[in-house]
């Protein structure tokens, strides 16, 4: 059965970039290779800040929009209860 993910990058100016993937390891290289997001590619390097397992393709593009509308402040905050699982 296939996973999903959603997951936050934090760029090196700051700014976080929010998506999703079926495989973290290879997305977060093409997003360092300047292969992923146009966002990250003048935003490099960037690092994996936040990962969540989710059930199928639906649940992870909606938990990605759901990520998308939370503050700078509140990103922060979910990644502070959850750091020390993801790294």
């Amino acid at each position: 059965m296939r996973s999903f993910y959603c997951y936050l990058l934090e760029c090196a100016d700051g700014t976080y970039y929010t998506g999703w993937t079926t495989d973290p390891p290879r997305r977060l290289a093409q997003h360092n290779a300047g292969r992923g997001a146009r966002y990250t590619r003048s935003r490099r390097p960037v690092r994996l800040v936040y990962l969540e397992e989710l059930p199928d393709r639906a649940a992870a593009m909606k938990r990605e929009r759901a990520l998308k509308r939370l503050s700078h402040q509140e990103k922060k905050e979910l990644m502070a209860l959850t750091t020390e699982s993801i790294i």
